[in-house]
C-alpha cells in the first residue's frame, strides 16, 4: 500500500535530504516550499497524502497556521511538526492544537519514520473504520460494534454466523466489553429482528421478584395481585430474551428457567397450566461459568442448556489497534449528547490511551472520553484533559526502585546545562514514568526508535530505570 507525505518546508535543501531518507523507507513524497502552497496543492488534490511533515518556522504562513488551515481541509490527516531547538514550546503549544506530534532538527532518520509510521497508523486506522461504517451501513447488525481487528473481525463473523440460528448464545466477556450490543446485534442478524428483544438484568431485581417478572403471574397469585401480568418470557414470544449477568441468577429460579428451556413452555405464578413460548434466548455473564458449577452455585444441566453457542466479547487491552476507531466514534455521540464539538485526539493522547491497561474496558473508555471532551479547552483532546491515573504507572514504586530514581536525577542534573534540555530531561522523565519503565512504549508514546530512546536514557542518566 502506498504511504504519502507531504513535507512544507521553505529550505530546497532540506527538503531534498528528507526526499531521499523518506523514498528509502517505502514513502512517497510531494513537497511544498511554503503553507500556503501546500494548502492549494490539498485543496486541489483532497487525497494528495497521508500524512503532512510542516516546518514551523516559514515566510508568509507559519507552521501554526498551516496546521490550522491543513485540518480545515482535511480533519484527519496527522500533522507533524518540524522544528528547531529553539522553538520546541511552539511545537508543543502546536500539538495542543491538533498536531500529531513534533520532531527536533537535525532530525534522527529512525526517529522520523517511526513517528510518520505511527501517524500512517492512525489515519489508515481511522479511514478504515469510516470505510467498514460505509460499507455496513448504520442499520447493519455489527455497525454499533466498532473495530476491525483480529478479535472484532472473528466476532461480527460469529454474528452474521449465528445470527439467523434460533440456537441459545452465551456471551461471555469483562464488564464493560460489550455484551449487551453483541445481543442486539445477535437479534438484528436474523429473521427475529422484526420482534421485540426483550432484557432482563438478573442482578438489578430481588430473587422474590425475578421469578414473577421472568414468568408473570396471574389475579389472586399473591395479595396485591389484581390482574394478570405477563412475564419478560410471555413479551418476547416470537422474538429474543436478553439474560444480562446469568451467573446472579438464584438456584430455585435456575431450575424453572431450565424447564422452561426444555419445554419452551412457562408456568406463571398462580396458574396450573403451562403456555408455549417462542422466545429465542440470549445471555451473558462476565463470571467464570464452569467455575461457579464447580462451587455449586449454577446447575451444570443449566449451564449446557445455555451454552448452545459461546462468544467472547473480548476486552479493549486485547484490541488496542481499534482505539482510534472507538475513540473517533464515541466521541462523535459524545459530541451531540454534550453539543461540543472536536475533531479527534493529539498524538500523545492516543500514546497515554494505548499504554493504559483499561480495567474497565469500553465503557471505562466513554467515560474518559466524556471528561476530556467536557474539560478540554480544544477542539483537538490533549493530555492535559486526561485524569493522573492514565498518566502514572499502574503500580507505586517499590522503595529500591524510588532509590534508583533519586539516583537517576541526581546523575542526570549535571547534565541538563540549560533550560531546553532540563524540559528534555523532565519531559522523558515522565512518559518513562507514565509506562512504568516500559521501553517499547516508551519509545512508541514519544514517537522515538527504541535506540533514540536507548540514547537519550543514557544521556541523561536514566538507563537503570
Amino acid at each position: 500500500m502506498s504511504k504519502t507525505v507531504l513535507v512544507v518546508d521553505d529550505e530546497a535543501s532540506l527538503r531534498l535530504l528528507l526526499r531521499a531518507v523518506l523514498h528509502t523507507a517505502g514513502w512517497r513524497v510531494e513537497e511544498a516550499d511554503s503553507g500556503s502552497q501546500a494548502l492549494r496543492m490539498l485543496a486541489s488534490r483532497p487525497d494528495l497524502a497521508d500524512v503532512a511533515l510542516v516546518d514551523m518556522r516559514m515566510p508568509g504562513l507559519d507552521g501554526q497556521e498551516t496546521l490550522e488551515r491543513l485540518h480545515s481541509l482535511r480533519a484527519n490527516m496527522p500533522v507533524i511538526m518540524l522544528t528547531a531547538f529553539g522553538t520546541v514550546g511552539s511545537a508543543v503549544e502546536a500539538m495542543k492544537r491538533g498536531a500529531f506530534d513534533y520532531i527536533t532538527k537535525p532530525a534522527d532518520n529512525d526517529e522520523l519514520v517511526a513517528v510518520l509510521e505511527k501517524a500512517y497508523q492512525y489515519f489508515r486506522l481511522l479511514n478504515e473504520n469510516d470505510s467498514l461504517r460505509r460499507e455496513l451501513g448504520k442499520n447493519s447488525p455489527v455497525s454499533a460494534l466498532v473495530g476491525s481487528s483480529p478479535a472484532m473481525r472473528r466476532l461480527h463473523e460469529f454474528i452474521f454466523q449465528a445470527g439467523p440460528s434460533d440456537a441459545t448464545v452465551l456471551i461471555m466477556g469483562e464488564s464493560g466489553t460489550g455484551k449487551e450490543l453483541v445481543a442486539e446485534a445477535l437479534h438484528a442478524a436474523g429473521g427475529r429482528a422484526g420482534k421485540a428483544l426483550i432484557k432482563v438484568n438478573c442482578a438489578a431485581l430481588p430473587s422474590n421478584l425475578l421469578e414473577s417478572e421472568l414468568f408473570g403471574y396471574e389475579k389472586g397469585a399473591f395479595t396485591g395481585a389484581v390482574k394478570d401480568k405477563p412475564g419478560r418470557f410471555a413479551l418476547a414470544d416470537g422474538g429474543s430474551l436478553f439474560l444480562d449477568e446469568i451467573g446472579e441468577l438464584p438456584m430455585e429460579i435456575q431450575a424453572k428457567l431450565l424447564r422452561a428451556l426444555q419445554d419452551r413452555a412457562i408456568e406463571p405464578l398462580g396458574s396450573i397450566k403451562q403456555r408455549s413460548v417462542d422466545a429465542r434466548v440470549l445471555c451473558a455473564t462476565n463470571k467464570d461459568l464452569p467455575q461457579e458449577v464447580k462451587a455449586g452455585r449454577f446447575r451444570e444441566d443449566l449451564y449446557f442448556r445455555l451454552n448452545v453457542l459461546e462468544v467472547i466479547a473480548p476486552p479493549l487491552r486485547e484490541r488496542i489497534e481499534d482505539l482510534p476507531a472507538l475513540i473517533s466514534s464515541i466521541l462523535e455521540r459524545l459530541c451531540r449528547k454534550n453539543k461540543k464539538e472536536a475533531r479527534g485526539v493529539s498524538g500523545e493522547f492516543l500514546a497515554a490511551l494505548s499504554a493504559y491497561a483499561w480495567p474497565g474496558n469500553v465503557r471505562e473508555l466513554e467515560n474518559v472520553l466524556e471528561r476530556a471532551l467536557i474539560l478540554g479547552r480544544a477542539d483537538i483532546l490533549g493530555v492535559e484533559s486526561l485524569s493522573p491515573q492514565l498518566l502514572r504507572p499502574a503500580k507505586a514504586a517499590a522503595p529500591e526502585e524510588r532509590q534508583a530514581e533519586a539516583a537517576d536525577k541526581e546523575a542526570a542534573a549535571p547534565l541538563c546545562s540549560n533550560p531546553l534540555e532540563e524540559a528534555e530531561y523532565q519531559a522523558l522523565l515522565r512518559a518513562l514514568t507514565a509506562h512504568g519503565g516500559h521501553r517499547e512504549r516508551t519509545a512508541a508514546a514519544l514517537g522515538v526508535s527504541r535506540r533514540t530512546l536507548q540514547y537519550k536514557l543514557k544521556r541523561f542518566g536514566l538507563a537503570r530505570r
